[in-house]
């Protein structure tokens, strides 16, 4: 990719389809210069058509080329045709955004604490906090009024929204995003009860750590361990207001959909799907694969590739056990049923011959 493609943010029909591995059908000099949807792109911009729902937007749209599965291969634009026509597009918008301004400069309303490493091109913007004795490596972007503690780790390439907070000790590997508001490293919910029926605070002295590639979305919160470390690992992705607690420790490329809330030390696989206002208890194991539907509460361990489903209105404790026990009956009553059921037929057949 050259220069002047990365300043002006376009490319041509050609040259996408080369970065994309698409095959391209129709004009390789066409420039294209962004992306828009299908029902609203304007000329000289690429669209996209994933599903034989949105044909019919065909006839009104403007956009000059499409990215499409090899189905649609015969659709009357020019193409960009892969086999993951969904992916092409992640990659394509990637491409076309722009590069971020002030790459490189810290602004002098910025607060630098003493002993702090700020490798080459870090951009650090007005009012933004940095603690003593951190590490904020080569490309990282530090937006505005963001808060970073002390003995903070932060590696390359990071991308840290306005306003975001990063508490003492904790550590961001290499390509994390972390979005506006949220917060990491707050202190985990652990309180002792005393003789006197006092919640006495138990002091959180752990850290957090987000491996690479990481996504955080804005006012989440992932509390910091009790001892150790709140692992956040490779590839995870995380939506707007999940509540990971202390000691939790998430596996690979999984996905938390937005308000999911995982209680203290639990420990979920890699490429496990929470979605939406999915809960989880404490000190239980999520294996690999695992998917649980929105607004499903999880209170044991899942199997590696179990999909868990259901939720309840609240209703009193007692009915509620009482409910959940008939519920569990359900199969052996179904037996049952079907036993007295086929009595009653041979019943009926003896009378009938009678």
């Amino acid at each position: 990719m050259s220069e002047k493609q990365i300043r002006e943010g376009s490319f041509s029909l050609a040259e996408l389809g080369g970065l994309l591995g698409a095959e391209v059908k129709g004009d390789p000099e066409l420039i294209l210069s962004g992306i828009g949807p299908l029902d609203s792109a304007t000329p000289g911009q690429l669209s996209f058509l994933t599903d034989s729902r949105y044909v019919h937007l065909l006839s009104e749209c403007r956009a000059s080329a499409l990215i499409v599965s090899p189905k649609f291969r015969e659709v009357d634009f020019d193409l960009l045709v892969v086999e993951n026509p969904y992916l092409a597009l992640a990659k394509a918008a990637q491409l076309f955004s722009p590069p971020p301004a002030d790459v490189g400069v810290v602004h002098p309303a910025a607060f630098i604490g003493l002993r702090v490493s700020l490798g080459e091109g870090v951009s650090v913007g007005p009012l933004v906090h940095i603690g003593e004795d951190c590490a904020i490596g080569s490309g990282t972007t530090i937006g505005a009024s963001a808060y970073v503690g002390c003995h903070v780790q932060i590696g390359e390439g990071c991308l840290i929204h306005p306003r975001a907070v990063i508490l003492d000790g904790c550590i961001l590997g290499n390509r994390v995003i972390v979005h506006a508001g949220a917060v990491i490293g707050g202190d985990g919910y652990g309180y002792a009860l005393d003789q006197d029926g006092k919640h006495i605070k138990i002091p959180q002295i752990g850290i957090v750590q987000i491996d690479d590639d990481v996504e955080i979305g804005a006012n989440t919160t992932i509390d910091r361990a009790t001892f150790g470390k709140t692992w956040i690992k490779r590839g995870v992705k995380i939506d707007n207001l999940v509540m990971v607690a202390h000691n939790v420790v998430v596996g690979e490329d999984t996905l938390l959909v937005a308000q999911v809330g995982i209680s203290g030390s639990t420990r979920i696989g890699n490429n496990v799907v929470l979605a939406g206002k999915a809960a989880v208890a404490g000190h239980i194991e999520i294996g690999d694969g695992a998917k649980v539907a929105a607004m499903a509460g999880v209170h044991s361990s899942v199997k590696a590739n179990q999909v868990i489903v259901g939720s309840f209105p609240g209703i009193a404790y007692d009915e509620w056990f009482k409910m959940y026990g008939d519920i569990r009956r359900l199969p052996r009553l179904k037996e049952t049923l079907k036993r007295l059921d086929e009595k009653v037929n041979r019943i009926e057949e003896v009378l009938k011959k009678g």
